[in-house]
């Protein structure tokens, strides 16, 4: 996913999708240590994904935080 489309999110669906990936993260080394995993460049992106919506989380917080 893109930032932007993170920026969008409400907090709550930011918060859910933030530990779906972590889940989905902790699936897949779970299947490169079984030596399930073929494409070992999921991972990556995966943590990619992690990072990019926990920086929107974090803009989300301090905007509310100027506005409020």
């Amino acid at each position: 996913m893109k930032v932007s489309e993170y920026l969008a999110m409400k907090p709550e669906e930011l918060t859910a999708k933030i530990a779906e990936l972590k889940t989905e993260l902790f699936n897949l080394r779970f299947q490169l240590a079984t030596g399930q995993l073929e494409n070992t460049m999921q991972i990556q992106a995966v943590k990619r994904d992690i990072a990019r919506a926990l920086t929107a989380q974090t803009q989300a917080r301090k905007k509310a935080a100027q506005a409020g």
